[in-house]
């Protein structure tokens, strides 16, 4: 087991109304702290997510675990092959490597921290998904960057079946 310690000077602190918020209806992404700011040791974002709307499709971090804290309404989440209910104050978190997804529940919202350790700068690759949403880009861009956020799409059956 090895030991990662973060290098950072300062506490981090963002304020609600400071923070940079990407999309909007169905899907809003709030950028909270991405991995320059904690020495490495995390990115977190706050996403919002509309009645059933989907939050991400599956995929999986080959060097990170992330982390889902359900602060509001009701979410699916994906772990491997398992669909998991959540909702208000439950916590995901899903180890590197394992395929994951998650969307707001049909027929609830879903407001939701989630925390990726150790950390991936992340704020521009959900500025690339905007640019995607706007048509500025292609949806196929994606796969040119799967490295560099260490993001990388697959297929689920058991996610698909769950609609």
């Amino acid at each position: 087991m090895s030991l990662f310690v973060p290098e950072f000077d300062d506490s981090v602190i963002v304020r609600d109304a400071d923070a940079e918020v990407v999309g909007g209806d169905p899907v809003a992404v709030k950028l909270l702290a991405d991995s320059s700011a904690s020495g490495g040791a995390l990115s977190t974002v706050r996403v919002t997510l509309a009645e059933g709307a989907d939050g991400a499709r599956p995929h999986l971090h080959h060097h990170s675990a992330e982390m889902f804290f359900l602060l509001d309404g009701e979410a699916r989440l994906l772990s491997g092959d398992d669909v998991v209910g959540a909702e208000r104050g439950d916590l995901v978190i899903v180890p590197p490597g394992r395929p994951h997804a998650f969307a707001a529940a049909p027929g609830s919202t879903a407001d939701l921290l989630i925390v990726i350790t150790p950390g991936v700068e992340r704020f521009e690759y959900f500025r690339h998904l905007q640019r995607i949403r706007l048509g500025e880009a292609a949806p196929e861009s994606l796969l040119e960057v799967q490295e560099l956020y260490d993001n990388h799409f697959l297929s689920s059956p058991a996610w698909e079946a769950r609609r």
